[in-house]
């Protein structure tokens, strides 16, 4: 049963309950006819409206919506529902263009507390307004902003203490939240975002520049997902009782992932900040 069919199985008595016989219009207002949101009162159909489900399509059997509908009709869902702190772990994956801009206009609405965590640097940086980072030898040091922010911080302030990888940072959208942070072991993360917005060249972009462009996305993610499991790896019970040969490898290939993904960011913005 997926995260979705789970959700929807818990709905009220005397409804179908698997998400498969039910309707968005049911799964999102437990059968009624209106949600509270953020203390106002709005017609369920309204509301989905705002998740991009056309009148026809709240009242479509959910079997028969797409995965982007799906992932769609959780996001509504989730924000009906009352909490004042909110626990998202790489809430981005899998999620097309309209979904992603969705979910950002609706975290940035949120008056609660957020606890995020992305490898979507864009994403942070349209979401969250303050960062506690860990810098090793038990320092944690405050950054206003978010992850471009702390770049731009940090890039002048020199080498930091030695310290493990602990995996991917955690960012407030309210109120600061300690989490830890990517680090090479010498130094800490410093490479561009996605998207910094700063002007390259003039020059406009060859044809074997474009496609290198176009290839850079692929690369990129392939890196981003050896990083996550390896981070993972190391993150395990069992890690250090693994050969000393095996520990220092993959700490080793982890920064040169980071020295890679730096290098691919700063190429990507150089490309794309240039003429088509």
């Amino acid at each position: 049963m997926s995260r979705l069919d789970l959700v929807a199985s818990r709905g009220h008595k005397g409804r179908h309950d698997q998400w498969a016989l039910d309707l968005p219009q049911d799964a999102v207002a437990d059968g009624n006819a209106t949600v509270t949101i953020n203390g106002r009162t709005r017609h369920v159909i309204s509301y989905l409206e705002d998740f991009l489900f056309e009148p026809t399509r709240a009242r479509t059997p959910i079997r028969a919506l797409s995965g982007g509908e799906r992932n769609r009709l959780l996001l509504a869902r989730l924000f009906t529902r009352p909490a004042n702190v909110l626990v998202l772990d790489e809430p981005t994956n899998d999620l097309d263009l309209e979904t992603l801009e969705l979910l950002e206009a609706q975290l940035v609405e949120w008056s609660g507390t957020l606890l995020l965590v992305s490898h979507d640097r864009v994403f942070l940086d349209n979401v969250i307004t303050s960062t506690f980072v860990f810098e090793g030898d038990g320092v944690v040091q405050e950054y206003v902003g978010g992850y471009e922010d702390w770049v731009r911080q940090r890039a002048d302030a020199g080498p930091v203490v030695a310290g493990p990888v602990v995996g991917p940072t955690f960012r407030s959208g309210e109120s600061p939240v300690v989490g830890p942070t990517f680090s090479s072991g010498e130094s800490p993360v410093v490479g561009p975002t996605f998207r910094s917005g700063v002007s390259g060249a003039s020059k406009k972009l060859s044809y074997r520049e474009q496609r290198e462009l176009h290839e850079l996305p692929a690369r990129i993610e392939a890196l981003e997902t050896e990083q996550r499991t390896l981070t993972h790896t190391v993150a395990g019970p069992d890690f250090y009782k693994e050969p000393a040969a095996t520990i220092a490898a993959t700490l080793e290939r982890l920064r040169e992932i980071e020295g890679e993904l730096s290098g691919l960011y700063s190429r990507w913005d150089a490309l794309d900040s240039r003429p088509k």
